[in-house]
C-alpha cells in the first residue's frame, strides 16, 4: 500500500505534498487534510497544474483524537505524515495507534503552555508502537532530520568515534520585510527565546538565550554570517545515541534587524505565551503577534539568497584526529520555481517526503519510536541528492569554531 495522509497545509505541508506527488511510483495516493480545507484545496490545485495528479483533501481538527481517528479510518492510509503544529504530535500519535497506522513528523512535541523542547513525551510511546507493530519516525525535517542523518553518515563513514558536533544553520535569504519569520512565527519565536542548552562533559549546560555568537563563513560563496548558539531538539537524541560526544552545540544565523525587533517585542511582552485579559477576552500575546506578521507560506516569491545547513563533526579514525563538514546549500528562488515555496519550508518538506519514502519502501521499517540517526543513513543520503537537496563533504575544513 502506498497511500499517505498528510496533516497540515502550511508552507511545509505544501512542499511535502508537491514532493510526494513527484514520486507517483511510491506515493500512489495522497490525501491532504488541515483545519482549513481551503488551504488544502489550493495546494491540490497547484499539484494538478504542475503534475496532472489529483489528490484528495479533507478537513480535520488535529487537536481532536476522535476526528483524527474517523478521518484515518475513512482514508485508510499506510502512514500519516504529520506536518501540523508540534502541539498536536501526541494527539496524532494516539490516533495512529488507535487505527493501526504508521507515523512520521518533523518536530518534537511541545506542550502549548510552556516552551519545552523535549523528546520524553514521544519516547514514552516506544512500547505502545512496538507492541502494535507500528513505526513512528520522529523529526524527519532538516534540523532535526537531515542534520541527524548527516551526523550518522559521518560517524559511519569517516570515524571510529565522534567527539564534537556543531550543527550550523545559516539562512542567507532576504525577504525584504523589516521583521518576519521563515516558519510558523509562534514556534520560531518560542524556539529562539528559549534558554540555550548545549552538551558538554556528559551533561547539558544552560546559558541565556542567544548569549554566544561567532562568525561563520559558508562554503561556495554563500557568505559570512553571525551565528548564535541556541538549543535545538536534535541535540537531545544525538547525545543519547552517540555517547562518545564530549561536546555538541547548535548554531543559527540571525540578522541584526531580526534580533532588534525580537528584543523590542520581548521587552513589551508580545512574545509571551501566558494568556492576558484584553477587553474581557483572554488572548496569548505571541498568538496575536502571529496574526500581525507575514504568513511564512507567502514569503517564497520575495525571498532571495541561499541556505547553508550542515554538521561539523570531529573525532578519531584509526587513532588519528580528524574533522569533516557535511552540508547542503539551497537557493530560495530555485525552491520557489519548483514548488512555489521558500527554502526553509523546502528543506523541511523534502526530508519529510524522503523519510516517508524510506518507510514505504521498507528501507526504514521497524516497530517502535525512532530518531533519524538510529537508522541506516545511506539510502536517505542518496535520496537527498536525487530529490533536491544535494550535499557535500569537506574533509578538514579548517573552521575555527568556539
Amino acid at each position: 500500500m502506498s497511500k499517505v495522509l498528510i496533516i497540515g497545509a502550511g508552507g511545509v505541508g505544501q512542499v511535502v505534498t508537491h514532493k510526494c506527488a513527484q514520486v507517483p511510483e511510491v506515493f500512489s495516493e495522497i490525501v491532504l487534510a488541515s483545519r482549513t480545507e481551503s488551504k488544502c484545496k489550493a495546494i491540490a490545485e497547484q499539484v494538478k497544474a504542475n503534475y496532472g495528479r489529483d489528490i484528495e483533501t479533507a478537513q480535520v481538527d488535529a487537536d481532536c483524537v476522535p476526528e483524527l481517528v474517523a478521518l484515518i479510518n475513512q482514508v485508510k492510509p499506510f502512514m500519516v505524515i504529520n506536518v501540523a503544529l508540534p502541539y498536536q504530535d501526541l494527539t496524532i500519535m494516539d490516533a495512529c495507534l488507535e487505527t493501526g497506522t504508521h507515523y512520521l513528523d518533523t518536530a518534537n512535541y511541545e506542550p502549548l503552555d510552556t516552551a519545552k523542547f523535549e523528546y520524553k513525551w514521544q519516547w514514552a510511546y516506544q512500547e505502545k508502537f512496538e507492541k502494535a507493530g507500528l513505526m513512528a519516525l520522529l523529526g524527519s525535517g532538516f534540523d532535526p532530520g537531515s542534520t541527524n542523518v548527516f551526523t550518522a553518515y559521518a560517524a559511519k563513514h569517516y570515524f571510529d568515534e565522534i567527539h564534537t558536533l556543531d550543527i550550523i544553520d545559516v539562512n542567507g535569504g532576504d525577504h525584504g520585510y523589516p521583521f518576519a519569520t521563515n516558519f510558523n512565527p509562534e514556534i520560531n519565536i518560542r524556539e529562539v527565546t528559549a534558554e540555550c542548552r548545549h552538551w558538554e562533559s556528559g551533561e547539558f549546560v544552560e546559558t541565556p538565550a542567544m548569549s554566544l555568537k561567532q562568525e561563520f563563513t559558508c562554503p561556495d560563496g554563500v557568505g559570512t554570517y553571525n551565528i548564535y548558539r541556541m538549543y535545538h531538539e536534535e541535540l537531545e537524541s544525538l547525545t543519547k545515541h552517540y555517547p562518545t560526544l564530549n561536546k555538541a552545540q547548535f548554531w543559527m544565523s540571525f540578522g541584526d534587524s531580526y534580533l532588534k525587533h525580537l528584543e523590542v517585542l520581548g521587552n513589551v511582552g508580545m512574545t509571551g505565551i501566558e494568556p492576558v485579559n484584553f477587553n474581557g477576552t483572554e488572548i496569548v500575546p505571541i498568538q496575536f503577534l502571529k496574526q500581525l506578521l507575514p504568513d511564512p507560506s507567502t514569503l517564497g516569491p520575495r525571498t532571495k539568497g541561499k541556505t547553508c545547513i550542515g554538521c561539523v563533526v570531529k573525532g578519531v579514525k584509526d587513532g588519528k584526529e580528524r574533522t569533516v563538514y557535511v552540508y547542503n546549500i539551497k537557493d530560495h528562488q530555485d525552491c520557489y520555481g519548483e514548488v512555489q515555496s521558500q527554502a526553509i519550508s523546502y528543506t523541511t518538506g523534502v526530508p519529510a517526503m524522503i523519510g516517508a519514502k524510506m518507510m514505504l519502501e521498507g528501507k526504514w521499517m521497524k516497530a517502535g519510536v525512532w530518531n533519524m540517526e538510529q537508522l541506516d543513513p545511506d539510502p536517505f543520503m542518496a535520496d537527498l541528492n536525487q530529490y533536491g537537496l544535494p550535499w557535500q563533504v569537506i574533509e578538514e575544513p579548517g573552521f575555527d569554531l568556539v
